[in-house]
Formats: C-alpha cells, structure tokens, sequence
C-alpha cells in the first residue's frame, strides 16, 4: 500500500528501530511506547486487519511474538506482558496494517488496560456462543 506507514518503514522509506526480522513479519520498537521495551510485530505483507490478512502471514506474526516476548521476558524480567491487537476503528486500531503491541509490564506501573468486571446476561451469551458456533460449523 503506498500510503501504509508500516509498509513505507518495512521498504526502508521509513526509520525505524528494527530488532527482529524473518520472511513474513518484523518486529520495530513503538515510538510511543506505553512502557520501555513496547514494541511492534508486524506482518510484511499488508492486510489491513485480521479479516484481510493472510494465515500463513498471521502464524508468522504470532511464531515472532513469542520469540521477542521471550527476548522480552529475558532482557527486561517485566512482571507480565500484554499483547495487543485491534481491528478497525472501533477497536481503536490507529494504523490499518495488521500489527500486535508487545507491552512489557510491571506491577504497579500506573498503565491501564483494565476494565470492571460486569456479569453478562447467561442467555445472551448462550445465544452468542450459538450463532459463533454455526458460523465456525462446530458442535459442542
């Protein structure tokens, strides 16, 4: 996509602080970080959103997440981790290139993320439940 940030910093037209790369994914740091260390695994071939993208490039994604979460985990001994990944607008995703957010956490960091547990309604969740498992054609 010639308008796509992370396409333009995948060609080099871009800067960017790349620390991991293979045939389908990188990973760059965040130039926003909510924590140090919050980086970003991106897929090389442009999919707008999960929907779009490729599974063979959404595997790679993930077999790169693990590789620098465990970097993450070996360099920066975080309390916990957050992965992120946000689809459209609604979702808030700010840059229409499938990506996933590596937030390395530390307890009592003052960073969100956390919302209240509110019970959901049984039967609406049963009903939701069935309609996914039709679209996914499973059983229980």
């Amino acid at each position: 996509m010639a308008d796509c940030v992370f396409c333009k910093i995948r060609d080099g037209q871009i800067p960017s602080l790349k620390i991991y790369e293979d045939d389908r994914a990188f990973c760059i740091m965040d130039i926003n970080p909510l924590n140090a260390g919050h980086c970003l695994v991106i897929t090389k071939k442009h999919g707008a959103t999960i929907w779009e993208s490729d599974g063979d490039d959404l595997s790679a994604a993930m077999r790169a997440t693990k590789r620098v979460a465990t970097a993450i985990r070996e360099a920066l001994v975080p309390d916990g981790l957050n992965v992120l990944q946000a689809n459209g607008p609604a979702a808030f995703q700010s840059v229409p290139h499938f990506h996933l957010h590596l937030i390395p956490r530390w307890k009592d960091d003052g960073k969100g993320f956390d919302w209240t547990l509110v019970p959901g309604d049984k039967i609406q969740i049963a009903q939701t439940g069935e309609k996914l498992r039709a679209a996914l054609g499973t059983s229980r």
